[in-house]
């Protein structure tokens, strides 16, 4: 029998890849941060920081087992004992078998860290429809929640060999069934029960922060390509293909959200261009590895320009999708699952056809049935994550309470829940000066200042 040896090209390119995307929930943060008001941007960044904690570890113990351990209950789930966090593998091969005990050359640990990532992101992604006005505790049991509910039985049906791929074989090259239509899902179930922030629509919501908005999108689309090319696991020319396309098409698709502010408002704006980077690596994240680079940058373009106009669903249909995860993730995923039904071409990756037991797209001379199945499971994913967080989020509501009250949403929800502001602006005190805003010259004044009436409240800055 021949013995395991370590591929250590492909094992040193997906630890790289690992590192990339956990870079991603960081950069959510700071983009999710910089589109919030300032009153609640801690808020807002510590659902993110705190869903690395907390499903890492879910991950470790279980999630792993239930995403990709072999077949239970009728394909729902994977077997929840096989990689229990209390055992070790050390030894063992990602897709090892009998005549090929190396497998793709992967250590099953780094294969187990790569996808821990994906899990983390996607829960955070959910964060992003609530913000300003749910309690830290209640979003900490609802991701434990959803991501054991939902998350982790998805990924098995999508990507570990589950009920969904074995009737329906639907094409996922990287998440965008099982990331982002099934957090956008989400993030529309717990958005309706959350209900909306005081104040909305009337009121102005800008982002606080443009250029944290531009630093996260552009940390985003470098950890991206761990994301999306880290996918094919090993070094070959899908790899390749995979970061060619999520390149193409994520340029398209700031194009694309440029021109429909151009058109619409006559202004193109950073935030519009950084949404729309974003709204391009959603589409391509489940096609990059299965379409013809051609087609990449028309699907950017497309889901650049469609994503630009759904955000604008909310005030339509009056749900409060704080920070347009829906209008983002939930259509591009969308967008990207439903391209495939038409340019998927096995000519470029015969995994389609071989491996993976499914068809080229329509136009690529493979009949419609891809993009069936492409649309049965993207309606099934959609379907079973929107009920499972509407009931979870009611629950949570109707017991421990999941929204903060009036006065905390409006007083500000970082000093409510953390005890700590962003921005602290009041001048310093002292023998040794004014602060830092003194020292630079603000707010200071050659003249004394009458005295200052009392404020009428405690707000912080936003």
């Amino acid at each position: 029998m021949p013995e395991a040896t370590i591929d250590t090209g492909n094992t040193a390119w997906l630890l790289v890849s690992t590192a990339l995307v956990l870079l991603m929930t960081p950069a959510l943060a700071l983009f999710y941060g910089g589109l919030n008001r300032s009153k609640g941007v801690l808020n807002m960044m510590m659902m993110s920081f705190s869903t690395i904690g907390l499903v890492s570890v879910l991950w470790l113990f279980y999630g792993f087992s239930a995403a990709f351990g072999t077949d239970s209950a009728g394909g729902l789930f994977g077997d929840l004992g096989q990689y229990f966090g209390s055992k070790t593998y050390l030894d063992q091969m990602w897709g090892a078998t009998t005549d090929n005990p190396s497998g793709i050359g992967i250590p099953t640990y780094v294969f187990m860290v790569f996808q821990m990532t994906f899990a983390v992101i996607t829960v955070a992604l959910i964060s992003g429809a609530i913000s300003d006005r749910a309690k830290f505790g209640g979003w900490l049991l609802f991701a434990f929640g959803w991501a054991t509910l939902v998350y982790f039985p998805v990924a098995h049906n999508v990507w570990g060999g589950g009920w969904i791929f074995q009737h329906l074989h639907p094409l996922d090259f990287a998440g965008g069934t099982a990331v982002h239509i099934n957090a956008g899902a989400a993030a529309l179930g717990i958005a309706l029960v959350l209900g909306k922030r005081v104040g909305w629509p009337r009121e102005s919501m800008k982002p606080h922060n443009v250029p944290f908005v531009a630093i996260g999108a552009g940390l985003l689309w470098f950890g991206w390509f761990g994301f999306n090319a880290g996918s094919e696991l090993t070094v070959d020319g899908v790899t390749g293909l995979a970061f060619v396309n999520t390149q193409v098409a994520t340029a398209a698709a700031v194009l694309g959200w440029v021109i429909v502010e151009w058109i619409r408002d006559r202004k193109p704006t950073l935030v519009g261009a950084s949404s729309g980077a974003v709204a391009g690596l959603v589409a391509i994240t489940p096609a990059c590895g299965f379409i013809d680079s051609w087609a990449a940058v028309l699907l950017g373009l497309v889901a650049g320009l469609a994503c630009a106009l759904a955000v604008s669903l909310k005030y339509r249909f009056g749900f409060d999708d704080s920070l347009d995860v829906v209008g983002v993730h939930f259509v591009g995923g969308w967008i990207g699952s439903l391209w495939l039904g038409f340019f998927a071409n096995d000519k470029l990756n015969s995994a389609i056809s071989g491996a993976l037991g499914a068809k080229s797209g329509l136009f690529m001379g493979g009949g419609a049935g891809q993009l069936g199945s492409q649309a049965a499971a993207s309606a099934i994913v959609t379907v079973y994550s929107f009920a499972i967080a509407f009931a979870l989020a009611f629950i949570i509501e109707k017991t421990v309470g999941f929204r903060v009250s009036t006065e905390a949403e409006v007083e500000g929800i970082d000093i409510a829940e953390h005890a700590e502001s962003a921005y602290d602006l009041t001048p310093g005190t002292g023998s040794s000066g004014a602060g830092a805003f003194a020292l630079a010259g603000v707010g200071t004044s050659k003249t004394p200042a009458p005295a200052a009436e009392a404020p009428a409240s405690e707000k912080v800055a936003g």
